[in-house]
This record gives structure tokens, sequence and C-alpha cells, in this order.
């Protein structure tokens, strides 16, 4: 278990603090996350990593010459938000482009595209490769849904060495997505994660048993075995690894030159790592392959997990010259990356966005003191439910959509309360509200719920009249935008499946002449329904999607959230 912290809301950002006080030889705190202390004389492309806390040293201690320039950190094994990203990307950039590189989890691809949409507008040159290294979490045939684990490290080795040699983001770009795609691992653990604070772990492991393919937020194993011997287990490694490389008969082709990378997932120990190393070392030669630079410790951490996971990265003479390329980092050293001279960087760079009211009438001011009367509830209301929320994301999720969901509408309230003693209008308050909901949530959930309510505060506007029609028009415009910005439809076991007969229902009501209050009573209650409904489908995205069959049985949480605010909402509706 974790056991030290101070207030367990607080441990992510405690924690930067006290990273970047004990690294300052290679970073300084920015806005969003970390970047360099130093840059290099002349310009290079900038490469930013990122991703939720608690996988360190992934992702703050790769931060380094000939490594990144800069990480975007979320909160607790959540998305950085598309803000953070951003702040990191105007902190890093020399004016020569931006890569982005993160692992292949929805909110993270949310958030870091829509950082990448920003920077683009803003003139910074800006692309992404996204790592899915995890040969468990989809098959071959499936690989751009695959899960980024602890292979991210020779993506984003890949990309600074490249970015440090002076080449352009063309080149840089191409030689990740060639690391990417030369880089395969699996994983295993025989106990979950505990986050600071919990009292349980996000999953459990029965006694005596391993999971075999698990993700790094606490999602469970996709298979089951009992605990095998360390040498059985590196020849699990091996086997399923060579065969993922499509290597016939497990021999390799003649010259075949490989790097493996060893890594305890957080409290199994180096001297277990060692043992399992001396074997994969054997089976790996006896296949003809050639080792180079192995790498045994941590590199893609789970809190407290113990688990451990074997990445294989297949090089050929352009990538091995650059993973042998001198790199600094806290956490990765390697050669002198200190060749060239560089230049100390001071303060946070990154932009400060504008933060004046938008004119507005007195009834928009009116709605907006309502609509922040409403998000209040909203928190209080997530508060009394989020460890259901929770329980209910612990199944095939990773546990977090109720800290998550309390992060974000205690954001968005605290922000939207602020808005209306200052005078917004009803758009001026959801922005800043959407806005700061998406900034502490992170994830998903707070990609989503951004969209959510800058999507109906459009419609409501600062100067115009608010109606039902109106909020009807908000409300399916948000339901759309979810779906074009998250890629779900209705079926797929997500929030959409709530949102979408919501939106529907509220629509037609409206159109048939009903009351806002009535109107929005009975689209809440064809959401519940449809939550409901949630329960026998099988997931066709997010982090459950790999866990299938677990999820049956079970409502979306997402979807389960949705309609316990609605409801509530409803219910207010009509008192008021």
């Amino acid at each position: 278990m974790t056991r030290l912290w101070n207030e367990p809301a607080d441990f992510a950002n405690e924690m930067v603090d006290g990273f970047v006080r004990a690294n300052t030889k290679w970073v300084r705190k920015t806005s969003g996350g970390v970047a360099r202390s130093t840059r290099s004389e002349n310009p290079e492309v900038a490469v930013v990593i990122g991703g939720g806390s608690g996988h360190y040293p992934a992702f703050a201690g790769l931060v380094g010459p000939g490594l990144a320039h800069g990480a975007a950190m979320g909160n607790l094994f959540a998305s950085p938000s598309a803000r953070q990203v951003e702040a990191v990307i105007q902190a890093t950039q020399q004016g020569r482009g931006v890569l982005l590189s993160y692992g292949n989890y929805a909110g993270d691809v949310m958030h870091f595209s829509t950082a990448q949409a920003a920077a683009r507008a803003a003139g910074i040159e800006c692309r992404s490769v996204v790592v899915t290294d995890d040969i468990f979490s989809a098959p071959p045939t499936e690989k751009a849904k695959r899960r980024g684990i602890a292979g991210d490290l020779t993506v984003f080795k890949i990309a600074g060495a490249a970015a440090a040699a002076g080449h352009d983001l063309d080149h840089v770009e191409r030689v990740a997505l060639l690391a990417n795609e030369r880089t395969r691992t699996m994983g295993v653990a025989f106990s979950g994660c505990t986050l600071p604070g919990a009292s349980e772990p996000l999953f459990s492991v029965p006694e005596g048993r391993m999971a075999i393919g698990l993700g790094i937020h606490g999602e469970p194993g996709l298979e089951e075995t009992d605990i095998p011997t360390a040498n059985q287990l590196s020849e699990l490694f091996v086997e399923r690894l060579l065969a993922e490389a499509e290597i016939p008969d497990g021999v390799a082709p003649q010259g075949a030159r490989v790097v493996p990378v060893l890594n305890g997932l957080g409290s199994v120990k180096n001297e277990e790592l060692f043992v399992l190393f001396s074997r994969i070392a054997e089976l790996l030669e006896a296949a003809g392959i050639t080792i180079v630079d192995p790498q045994v410790g941590e590199f893609c951490t789970s809190f407290d997990m113990a688990g451990v996971s074997l990445t294989l990265f297949w090089l050929d003479d352009e990538l091995e010259e650059l993973w042998n390329a001198p790199a600094s980092a806290p956490a990765f050293r390697t050669g002198s990356a200190q060749s060239g001279n560089v230049v100390a960087v001071e303060g946070d760079n990154s932009v400060v966005a504008d933060d004046a009211i938008a004119v507005s009438t007195a009834e928009s001011q009116a709605a907006a003191a309502t609509i922040a009367t409403m998000l209040s509830a909203m928190s209080t209301l997530i508060d009394e439910n989020a460890d259901e929320l929770g329980r209910l994301d612990a199944v095939a999720g990773d546990g977090d959509h109720g800290i998550g969901m309390q992060r974000g509408v205690n954001a968005a309230a605290a922000a939207a309360a602020q808005a209306a003693e200052r005078g917004a209008g009803a758009q001026s308050l959801l922005n800043r509200a959407a806005d700061e909901w998406s900034d502490r949530a992170g994830g998903t959930s707070g990609a989503l719920w951004g969209v959510i309510l800058k999507s109906v505060g459009e419609y409501l506007g600062d100067t115009a009249e608010i109606t039902a029609d109106s909020v009807s028009a908000g409300v399916s415009a948000a339901s759309d935008a979810v779906m074009a910005y998250g890629g779900a439809s209705v079926g797929d076991k997500t929030l959409v499946d709530a949102l979408v007969p919501f939106a529907t229902s509220l629509r037609e009501r409206v159109a048939a002449g009903d009351l806002l209050a009535a109107a929005w009573a009975e689209a809440a209650r064809q959401a519940t329904l449809a939550t409901e409904r949630t329960s026998g489908m099988m997931p066709g995205l997010g982090r459950a999607r790999s866990h299938g069959e677990k999820s049956l049985g079970t409502p979306d949480p997402g979807a389960v959230s949705l309609s316990l605010i609605v409801t509530m909402l409803g219910t207010q509706l009509a008192d008021a």
C-alpha cells in the first residue's frame, strides 16, 4: 500500500514540487508539468511527453538532454488536461516544431489532440506519436488500439536523440514511429496497487495466482494463471514476445539485435528482476538474437503494484545509433549528454490565459447564478457517490472514475461561483467551469464534461434569452460533440449510451411543447433506463475494452454519473 501522503488530493502536486527540488540540474517546474532547466545552444525540435502521475520514472524522470524536453503531468492515473499540455508545449518549443508522445489511452488521446490543435492554431508545427506496445491489449490485426506501457521509454529515447542530433520534425516523427512499430511489451502482476488515501487496491489477484496482460493504471489482467517460477515466467515472456514478432520456430533472422527492457512495476525488487533476466538472456541468445544494452530496473511503474513487464525493442542500424546516443535525465543516463553548450532557462514561459469577463445581460447573469448553484449541487452529489462510481469503474477499468469526477466537478463548481460573483453571463461561466473541470479531472471524463459544458454554453450565450429551445439545442450539440470528440457511439458502453437518449428525449419533449422541467425529467428517466441497459453491453472503447466480459453485469460508470447528475438537476428545475 501507499503509506506517505498529507492530503490525498494534493499528492500529485506535492510530488511534482519535491521532484523538481530534487532534480534542478535537469528540470524546472512549469504550468502543467516540468520542462528542462537548460536549453541547447542550437534550437531543437521539442519532444513533449506525458501522462498521469503514479508511473515514475515515466514521465518526468525522462526529461533531460538527449531525451524529452518536457513532460505534461496529470493527476494520479489521469491524463494531463489539454491546458496542461499546451503550457508545456509553450514552455519547451524552440521554433523548430514539437513532437508529442504518450500512451494510447482515451483521455490522453483527447487532451493531447486538443493541445496539438491549439498549438497549430498558434503557429507551432506540432505532431503526435502514440505509443502502442502492449501486445495483450489488442490483437496484431488491431495494433492501433493497443495501450502504451513500459515501451514508451524506447520511443521517447529515439525521438529525443533525433532531436538532439539536430534533425527536423519530419525526421524526429519518422524515427519515433519506427521505434513504436519495433517495440513490444508484455506485463504480469501478482497484486494490485493502492492510491494514496485509499483503503483497498484498485484490483486484486487471488493468492497464488498471477494476472497476465495488466494495465499500468490499475486495470486488472486479461488472463490469470498460477504463479510460475522465475524461469517459467521468463520463458512465458520470451515465447509470447517472439511469437508476436513473427519469428518462425522461435529462431530470429541472422543479425537480429534487440534491446530488452525488464521493468519492475513498483514492489518487485531488482534482485528478483536479475533472476528473471538471467534466463531471459539465455533464451534470447538461444534464439539467435544479439542483446544490446539491456535495461533492468524501474522505467514505468504503477505505485506499489507487484508486477513486472518485458519489452523487446528490435533495432536496425539507425535506431541502434539513436538508442546509444548520449542522454541525461533524472532516471535515465547514458554516455555524456552535455558535450555541447547549454544555457540555463529561468521561470515559466507558458501562456497565461486572459481572465477578462465578457459583457453580459442581467438576465444571463441571473441564469449564470442559477447554473453555479446547480454545479454546487452536482459537486455534493458526486461527493456522495464517488466511492460507488470508483467501485463500478474498478470492475473492468482502473477504479478512478469517482475520484476524477470529484476533482473535476469540485473545481468546476468553485470556478462557477467565482465567475458568478464577477458578473459572468451563462456562457462565460460555463466556459470557465468547463476549463477547470477538464484541467483538474484530466482523463476521459474530464475531457468529455468539458466538451459538454462548453457546448451547452455556446447555445445559452451571454446576452441571449435562455429558453427551453436553447437549452435543448445546447444539450443536443453536446451529445454530437462528445461523439465526435471521443469517437464513441451508442452501444460502446460509455457515457454516450446515456447522453444520446437524454438529448434525444429532451429535444422531442421540448419540440412537443413541454415545459423545460417536465421535458428534462422525462429525458433524465430515459437516461437512467439507458444506463441500466449498459450492464448487458460489452465495452467498445476506453480502458474497459480490453477486459471484455469482466464488465458484463455492471453498468458503465460514466453513464451512471451522467444519469445521476441529470436526474438531480431535473429535481432542481422542478423546484425552481
